[in-house]
């Protein structure tokens, strides 16, 4: 049985998504940022949590700021507003429960 291979996407200017891997449970999904780029502020319902696989990165939860250094992890309880930006370019693998259909 061979796992299926996800399109690369393209969500805001100097940003690669790609899901890795999914469930109706659970999504795992890879953003690869150039330096500078953002993921605009925004809320869903699901649960994410987000890793940094390499890079440096501004998060901001809930109107504070978090930096993040390569292996800090931060969890995004639902509904929270969040965004970030990268401060060197870097991927985060980013695991959100339920699913984000929206991202298939």
């Amino acid at each position: 049985m061979s796992l299926p291979v996800y399109p690369v996407a393209h969500p805001d200017a100097g940003v690669q998504r790609q899901v890795l891997s999914d469930s109706p449970e659970l999504m795992v999904v890879s953003f690869r940022f150039q330096t500078g780029a953002q993921g605009a502020l925004h809320s869903h319902p699901h649960v994410q949590s987000t890793y940094v696989a390499r890079g440096r990165f501004r998060f901001f939860r809930d109107g504070v700021a978090h930096d993040l250094h390569p292996g800090d992890s931060l969890v995004i309880p639902s509904g929270v507003v969040h965004g970030c930006e990268c401060l060197e370019a870097g991927e985060l693998i980013d695991c959100f429960t339920p699913r984000r259909d929206d991202f298939l």
